[in-house]
Formats: C-alpha cells, sequence, structure tokens
C-alpha cells in the first residue's frame, strides 16, 4: 500500500511539473514565473522550498540530541522570513525586471559584484541542493527498502526533469501540491507519535529534563545565540528566496505570503522538534539520524505511514528543486551572461539555462552520495552566503548607501572573518564564523568610503 500511494504520488508531481511547464517562451518566465502568483501561492512556495530535510528530519534529530534549544536557534530563521516581509519585500517594487541577485547587484557594484555574487549564490545553492538529495535517498532506503542511491536516482530523475523543462512554473505549482501533502503529513505524525507514548505528560516524564530546558550557563548560552543567528542570517535573501519576491503579481501580495511564511515556520519547527523528543521517549538508544523516521513507523498505520512518506519526500523535493532551479539561474544569469561579449537570443539564453540546470541537477547527485549530516551540510553551507553577499544585496535593496569600494572591502573582511575564526581560532566560545565573517562585512562596508557612497535606489535592468 504505501509503495502504490508514493507512487501515484511521484506521478502526479511529475504530470503537474511538466503540465505547468508548458510553452515557457523566455528567461523571464523560466526564472520568476512571468510575475503571475498571488500571496497563497507565495506562501505555499516559500515555505515548502525552505522546509527541506535539515528543517524537517535534521530537526528531529538535533532535538533528539540537544533538546528545544534547537527549536529556538532555527526560529531565527522564522524572525528573519518576518523581517524580510516587512522591510524587504515592499522594496521589491523597484526591480520589475530582475530575474537573479546580479540584477540587482551589478547596477549598485557593476559587473565583478554580478559575477561574484553569481559564484556564492551558485556554490551556496549546489551545496544546499546536495544536502537535500542525499536526504531522498535516507527516505526511499529506510521507508522502502531501496538502495540509498537508486533512491536518490529515483527522487531526483523526477525533479530534474520537470524543473529543466518547466523552470520557476513548474516548480511553484509542484511546490504548492507539496506544501498542501506536508502540511497534512506533519502533524498526523506529531498526533499519533504523542498518542504513541501516553501523550503530553508521559512524554514530559520520560525524556530528561535537560532536553525540554533551555540553557543556563554562559557558555551553552552564547552557542544558542550563535545557532540563532546563523539561521537569522544563513539563508537571507538566497537566490531561491529572493526569486519568490520576484514571482508576486503585486508587491502587497508578495509581502503577504512572505509574512504568513514565517508565521507557519514558528509552529512547523516546534511540531519537527517535538517528533524528536517523541522518537527519544520510544527509544533513548536510537541512532538519532532516524529520529523522524522511528516515530513514522512506529506509530502510524500502513495507510497513513504511506501519506506521511509522501509528505517527508515532499518536503525534501519541494527544497531540491527550489535550489536546483536557483543554482541554474545564477550560473546562466550570473555567471555566463556577462562574460559573453555577443548577447544571446531569446532562445538560446532559454536552451542553455536548461541545459545548464541538467547539468547541476546532476553534479548535485554525485555530490549528495558523501553527504551524512544534512542540517551540518546547511550551516557549513551558509558560510558562503552570509559574510560575502547579504550585507551589500540587504543595502541596495533598502537603498541605502553603496558603492564598489563598499562592496569588495566588505566581502573581503567577511571572508577572512569566516576563515580566521573557523579554521585559525576553530571557533572560539562556540560561536560560528558565520556570525563573525557577517558582523565583520557589516562594520567594514558602512566604514569605508563615506564620501565615495551614494545613497539611490538602483534600478535593475
Amino acid at each position: 500500500m504505501q509503495n502504490a500511494i508514493i507512487g501515484v504520488y511521484l506521478f502526479v508531481v511529475l504530470l503537474v511539473g511538466l503540465k505547468a511547464g508548458q510553452n515557457i517562451k523566455g528567461m523571464k518566465e523560466y526564472a520568476v514565473a512571468g510575475k503571475s502568483f498571488g500571496t497563497l501561492a507565495i506562501f505555499a512556495t516559500l515555505s515548502a522550498s525552505f522546509i527541506g530535510g535539515g528543517f524537517s528530519m535534521g530537526n528531529a534529530e538535533k532535538v533528539f540530541l540537544v533538546g528545544v534549544s534547537n527549536i529556538i536557534a532555527l526560529w531565527g530563521f522564522s524572525l528573519k522570513e518576518i523581517l524580510v516581509a516587512k522591510y524587504i519585500a515592499p522594496n521589491m517594487q523597484h526591480y520589475e525586471h530582475a530575474i537573479s541577485v546580479g540584477d540587482i547587484m551589478e547596477p549598485a557594484y557593476g559587473k565583478e559584484a554580478r559575477i561574484f555574487s553569481g559564484v556564492f549564490g551558485f556554490i551556496l545553492c549546489a551545496g544546499i541542493l546536495g544536502a537535500q538529495i542525499g536526504a531522498i535517498g535516507y527516505i526511499f532506503n529506510l521507508f522502502l527498502g531501496i538502495d540509498k542511491t537508486y533512491g536518490i536516482l529515483i527522487g531526483m530523475s523526477i525533479v530534474i526533469i520537470y524543473a529543466t523543462i518547466g523552470g520557476m512554473k513548474a516548480v511553484v505549482w509542484t511546490d504548492i501540491i507539496q506544501f498542501i501533502v506536508l502540511a497534512v503529513g506533519m502533524p498526523l505524525v506529531l498526533y499519533f507519535g504523542l498518542e504513541s507514548v501516553g501523550g503530553w505528560k508521559v512524554l514530559q516524564a520520560t525524556v530528561p529534563e535537560a532536553r525540554l530546558t533551555l540553557p543556563t550557563d554562559l557558555h551553552s548560552i552564547l552557542i544558542l545565540i550563535s545557532f540563532f543567528l546563523t539561521f537569522l542570517l544563513g539563508e537571507t535573501l538566497v537566490p531561491p528566496y529572493l526569486q519568490r519576491l520576484l514571482i508576486g503579481k503585486e508587491i502587497k501580495k508578495v509581502s503577504q505570503g512572505t509574512l504568513l511564511s514565517g508565521l507557519f515556520s514558528i509552529p512547523f519547527f516546534a511540531m519537527t522538534g517535538l517528533i524528536g523528543l517523541i522518537a527519544l521517549a520510544m527509544n533513548p538508544e536510537l541512532n538519532a539520524n532516524l529520529a523522524m523516521p522511528y516515530v513514522i513507523q512506529n506509530s502510524l498505520n500502513p495507510l497513513l505511514q504511506g501519506i506521511v512518506i509522501a509528505a517527508i519526500i515532499s518536503i525534501i523535493m519541494s527544497s531540491a528543486d527550489s535550489f536546483l532551479n536557483s543554482a541554474a539561474i545564477a550560473f546562466s544569469n550570473d555567471l555566463i551572461k556577462p562574460i559573453k561579449k555577443v548577447p544571446l537570443t531569446i532562445e538560446t539564453e532559454l536552451k542553455m539555462a536548461r541545459y545548464i540546470t541538467l547539468f547541476v541537477g546532476l553534479v548535485a547527485v554525485i555530490f549528495a552520495l558523501s553527504i551524512d549530516s544534512v542540517l551540518d551540510i546547511l550551516i557549513y553551507s551558509y558560510n558562503f552566503w552570509a559574510p560575502t553577499v547579504l550585507v551589500p544585496l540587504a543595502s541596495a535593496l533598502l537603498g541605502l548607501k553603496v558603492s564598489r569600494l563598499r562592496f569588495l572591502a566588505g566581502s573581503i573582511a567577511g571572508i577572512l572573518g569566516v576563515v580566521i575564526w573557523n579554521y585559525l581560532l576553530s571557533s572560539p566560545l562556540g560561536i560560528n564564523g558565520l556570525v563573525i565573517g557577517t558582523l565583520c562585512n557589516f562594520i567594514v562596508f558602512f566604514s569605508v568610503d563615506r564620501k565615495g557612497a551614494k545613497q539611490q535606489r538602483v534600478q535593475a535592468v
């Protein structure tokens, strides 16, 4: 029964993706779906995009190991979404023609900044994509008994096919289906998991008290703050989420959809984290990586297991297709396009984007075969974004004072901050180098070239 449910689900996702991606005529449709979506579609696709393997199974794993403090850390991401909805999304009206990060960076800082952001955006997206692909393999192996490699090939073949052919339109419509399935599946796991251990009071009495309380010693508090800031900064304005700010019919709808997504993530992160505690109550000796799968297998009947496994696959595929699409757009629009001396035709540009999508997907599959912890890979990938691109990108979007010198000096300071803090000093006090690197970028960006910087609202072209 499980196999039948999952097989039908995957077939439906593929059909919807192929149908939605028909008649794509140019890069604007391929990259930002022709700016045709409303509040609920943006809410669904944005939520489905960020709720990947790390924020679901990875969260359950970490809460199993360290407790509810990991949920608090992930709420840094929730706060980020709310702040983006309030301060960044309303300004996207000034970037009507933008389809990528580079289209915002180049008018503010020059072609070199576009290429730079394209390189780091591509690395970030490829790394996170690899993490999601690895999670797909685990799911097929754990629930269906399919070898991890074959699971990756099955799951990613579907994603690569519809993302390559249909671009953002296919991604958004499949995300909507995937969001509906995961919004039903995760509450089922939590409800029946709690029932299987005897309810909330029994759960509280069973798991160690330290897992249910926040740290009180200074060192642990600093680590918690560091992780909170890591999730606050690490994925802020990364290419997939920035693209979601560019696909709306109206700016008001973009802001509303983003805000709803941020608010939704608060209970969702609590839900997936509590599933980790349920696994701990069921089997304290369990491998933490198996926390969520263990609860599903031991608390749900076969029919519900099929639905929930489909939800887990939805969670991962929806994140994978978003980062695959964004990696390809970053590579084609922000790396290849600016270095081409002869402008590409509309047909050639679209064909190139599709070929790159296919290539990136295949390379990411190879990378994914060596991944262990999904959440750790996410945190590592963040180091390629927040300390280098976030500060200048946010400054441009907010209409603050910008200059090429500020971009260059800030990015160098950010990179040095991460390298020195993480690799030379070995992360003193348990604080992640991403936080230090981003702080270094911020301080240097706003300290240099005060006379040369101009306050401007940059119109992307």
